[in-house]
């Protein structure tokens, strides 16, 4: 994993679309034309062990994207019971030019499900400041009989998004989770959910907004 990455251009955006500059509420400016920096302080959670997980900023910084590539949960057949439930805990240090704040707008999340009848998935994702008591989460579930390919997006009104304290530095965590109930389902039957792309990696894009810290 890259423990660095550097981009050249915005800031972010916390839990809500992304709106476009004409169409942003007043106080909502253009991304700033400076450096973003987001360094991973730590990554755990059974479903992404050491190395199966990787952050990179998208060159204009409107996005950042979590890629996994082992977040799997599954329930039946021989499965251990553990593995019902994966989760991955985030924890992200964003340097912002100064002078700006940042909230994620929006994210969105693909993966995976084979699902048997009775049984069902649920992808979950909570996003929050270090020390602050604000927690944005989402939830989406899935129902068998499923086999095909999902995808889940958060949203959030504008006003509700939880922006970065202007001036202070707060790591910026998101902890999401994958659950497979097996339900009614035939306890032979094995049922699974992933979070991935048509690669076999999970990727997850995370939409950014930015505003401008009073009395800038």
């Amino acid at each position: 994993m890259n423990a660095g990455l550097l981009v050249s251009g915005a800031v972010a955006a916390l839990f809500a679309s992304a709106l476009p500059a004409q169409h942003s509420p007043s106080g909502i400016t253009d991304p700033p034309p400076d450096k973003i920096v987001i360094d991973v302080a730590t990554v755990n959670g059974s479903g992404c062990p050491l190395g199966t997980a990787a952050v990179a900023v998208s060159e204009d910084n409107t996005a950042f994207t979590v890629t996994y590539s082992d977040y799997l949960a599954q329930v039946g057949g021989g499965s251990s019971p553990t593995a019902s439930r994966k989760n991955c805990q985030l924890n992200l240090v964003v340097h912002v030019p100064q002078g700006f704040t940042y909230a994620v707008a929006s994210a969105d999340y693909r993966g995976y499900a084979s699902l048997q009848a009775g049984a069902s998935g649920t992808e979950k994702a909570s996003y929050y400041f270090q020390g602050s008591p604000n927690t944005a989460s989402r939830t989406h579930t899935f129902r068998g009989p499923y086999e095909d390919n999902w995808q889940a997006t958060d949203q959030t009104d504008w006003a509700q998004l939880v922006w970065a304290p202007c001036g202070v530095q707060r790591n910026f965590n998101i902890n999401t989770e994958l659950r497979v109930s097996a339900g009614a389902s035939a306890p032979a039957a094995t049922s699974y959910m992933t979070m991935d792309s048509t690669d076999g990696d999970i990727s997850t894009i995370y939409h950014l907004a930015w505003k401008e810290c009073p009395g800038r």
